[in-house]
């Protein structure tokens, strides 16, 4: 089996190795070929380029590069021509890969787009393109496979491999004694993000929420994991000449053990939100940014809610404030609840966990199954893969 693989960064890069390895278990005599990292090297990639090629943010930024992308893109078709993969399956970069799944689609190649891009919230147009570019999307999550349904787009919800990654028991108290915190003392952990634009927006609120909540538990430990160097040093200028520098125990990296620790979390939206649920910790989940960018991002996102374990319920677990919603007296009350309420906090850690189950599935051996019948069939199956 010929399988050309092309992923655009280091997440990509950790997915396509786990692919690889589940698909090696299938095909002992696979050939790989394409775009991949280290990882996916190891798993015995010949990869055309190094990972950072397509590894491009920012608009003025992929303008810039755009030539280049396109040279790069314009090769990959003619050497996939020339190699004739049995499939070929873009991980994640949307923006690359899509256009190239849908170049070599026309041409009757099976192609497979492995992380579903947010077309459910914003720019559902984009559908449409999707649906021209792949025999299969693999989802991680099960509203995006409901999403491409309704579009009819074949779709296999494959689970997520964080939730293969973490356990569906963990120790609360081994992860504090690894913290070197109180094993009875309530304890918050607070994340407010890996990005320098979220510390500046968000650093000082949660900082003061932290305040306030401790004013009204006095007991209470406060955790701050921070995602870099460069964050740590960000919060180190801000707990400065904070009054929360006195109980707060700022720590490189550690979030997921951190969160473990923790009675709740206090947290920016992204995917911190939804290792935070598989941790089964409650949370509340706040954002801030620029009043231009929150004009914006409420015309153009359509979904209901902005982070994940709400998204994947379907429902309002956690709270989500936003913008001017997210002052520190409301984020201390919306904690409050989780902190106050033993009953309620344990009833939304078991929900947790049950969520944790449904997500872990054996991520990437169910995409190396849906990839198995897509090349024998033709097409995906019309019922679920189990």
């Amino acid at each position: 089996m010929r399988i050309y693989l092309v992923a655009g960064e280091l997440s990509g890069d950790i997915l396509g190795a786990g692919l690889m390895q589940a698909l090696k278990r299938r095909h002992p005599g696979a050939e790989f070929r394409g775009i991949g990292g280290p990882r996916m090297l190891a798993e015995g990639l010949q990869s055309l380029y190094p990972l950072e090629t397509l590894s491009v943010m920012g608009l003025v930024e992929v303008l810039k590069h755009l030539p280049r992308l396109v040279k790069v893109r314009r090769h990959l078709r003619r050497d996939a021509l020339a190699w004739q993969p049995d499939v070929m399956i873009g991980i994640d970069a949307p923006d690359f890969n899509l256009g190239l799944e849908r170049q070599l689609r026309v041409t009757g190649m099976p192609t497979v787009h492995y992380v579903s891009p947010s077309v459910w919230a914003w720019r559902q147009g984009r559908v449409k393109t999707i649906a021209e570019s792949v025999d299969a999307m693999l989802t991680f999550l099960p509203f995006e496979a409901a999403f491409y349904a309704r579009h009819a787009v074949p779709v296999a919800f494959v689970g997520h491999p964080l939730a293969d990654e973490l356990p569906l028991v963990n120790d609360r108290q081994a992860a504090r004694t690894a913290l070197g915190l109180s094993a009875t003392a309530p304890l918050l952990a607070v994340l407010p993000g890996s990005r320098g634009n979220e510390i500046r927006f968000l650093g000082p609120t949660f900082l003061d929420s932290a305040v306030w909540l401790r004013e009204r538990l006095p007991g209470l430990q406060v955790v701050i994991p921070a995602a870099s160097p460069a964050r740590r040093q960000e919060l180190e200028v801000l707990l400065a000449t904070h009054p929360a520098r006195e109980f707060v125990h700022l720590r490189d990296g550690e979030s997921r053990q951190a969160m473990t620790a923790a009675d709740a979390v206090l947290l920016a939206s992204g995917t911190a939100a939804l290792e935070a649920m598989l941790c089964h910790r409650p949370m509340v989940v706040a954002y801030k940014m620029a009043a231009a960018t929150h004009w914006l991002a409420k015309r153009m996102v359509k979904t209901e809610w902005i982070s994940l374990p709400n998204l994947i319920a379907q429902e309002t677990l956690v709270p989500e404030l936003v913008q001017q919603d997210a002052s520190c007296e409301a984020i201390g009350e919306a904690l409050l609840t989780w902190l106050g309420d033993d009953a309620h906090r344990q009833a939304t850690e078991a929900r947790f966990a049950d969520l944790h189950a449904t997500l872990q599935r054996g991520a990437s051996e169910r995409a190396a199954e849906a990839i198995d019948r897509l090349v024998a069939h033709g097409r995906l199956p019309e019922e679920p893969i189990a």
